[in-house]
């Protein structure tokens, strides 16, 4: 089996206004190193907009949250839309954000079904900051909490576990995660840093792991915290399905935050998380993006994660 990339044109749609550092040259960055002939080998896939999609979203974002949003999304030619003070909507972005959701259903049902190794799900908008009734951060839905529900509820998936390596704490999955001992939340970020939550005492029910970093560490600290408090748990978790929120703007180079890490890091993390995958769950993963912002960069540190995962299904 081999690794899937699932993605589609209309993220590029998904216009966030003048110098939004979450804007749509990060996917054609993306693009253009994931189109050298060493990337042959992925199967290429077009996120789709399915019929369930609302339903999925549902299980993530209960109440009225789906509808909220789609009353307030703007309409053709009604121009840009502030949600928050970070967060925009254009005309192009429910389509686009629908579309993200539907990539992480369509992944796990690919990896559920034995259909490929594992999938990287090239979306935008991001998703590991909304949550269950808040757009926030850049992000509108929560992809991957989303996806994680689905594995459960659609697949049988008893425990699932989703560890993010973003910069950020992912304060949407967190949220959504927090009372349900058998969804698994992990989170490298640095802090304090936005969105200021992701404290180490910050547990749930004994299902939430934060690993805060200082400005300025690099692997050393990065490398200890992931396996002190990310890895560890993760092997007594002893998850069913890994998901990943593979953010890169921890790199030394992202304008964002102050973390040193670079690419070697994020394939070390990728590895690690394999082998969780490879002992615990039939090597069942699904990565999507979140963050990183600047475009050399977050290019190279996805090509290295894509590589790590396509080897994996070798």
């Amino acid at each position: 089996m081999t690794t899937v990339l699932i993605t589609h044109p209309s993220f590029l749609n998904h216009d966030t206004g003048a110098h939004h550092p979450e804007r749509a040259d990060r996917l054609r960055a993306i693009d253009k190193v994931l189109g050298h002939d060493v990337y042959k080998d992925l199967v290429r896939r077009e996120a789709p907009m399915r019929d369930d999609v609302r339903e999925a979203i549902e299980l993530a974002h209960p109440g009225g949250y789906y509808a909220e949003l789609d009353k307030a999304r703007p309409l053709a030619g009604q121009g840009l839309r502030q949600i928050d003070g970070d967060t925009t909507m254009s005309e192009g972005s429910w389509e686009a954000a629908l579309r993200a959701v539907g990539a992480g259903l369509d992944a796990v049902d690919l990896v559920m079904k034995k259909e490929t190794a594992n999938v990287f799900c090239q979306v935008r908008p991001p998703g590991h900051h909304a949550e269950s009734a808040k757009a926030m951060g850049f992000c509108l839905f929560n992809n991957i909490a989303i996806a994680a529900h689905y594995a459960r509820a659609k697949h049988g998936a008893e425990r699932v576990a989703v560890v993010d390596f973003d910069v950020h704490h992912g304060n949407g999955t967190q949220e959504i995660f927090w009372s349900d001992k058998n969804m698994f939340y992990g989170s490298t970020h640095q802090m304090p840093l936005f969105p200021g939550t992701g404290a180490l005492n910050e547990t749930g029910v004994g299902n939430i792991w934060n690993a805060p970093l200082r400005e300025g560490d690099a692997r050393e600290n990065f490398e200890a915290a992931f396996r002190e408090r990310i890895l560890a748990p993760l092997h007594n978790f002893a998850p069913d399905f890994v998901f990943i929120s593979a953010g890169f703007d921890a790199h030394k180079d992202d304008p964002l935050a102050g973390i040193e890490l670079v690419e070697a890091d994020f394939m070390w993390a990728t590895e690690e998380l394999l082998k969780v995958a490879r002992r615990h769950s039939g090597g069942r993963v699904v990565s999507m993006l979140e963050g990183g912002y600047d475009l050399t960069a977050l290019a190279r540190s996805v090509a290295v994660h894509v590589k790590t995962l396509m080897e994996a299904g070798t």
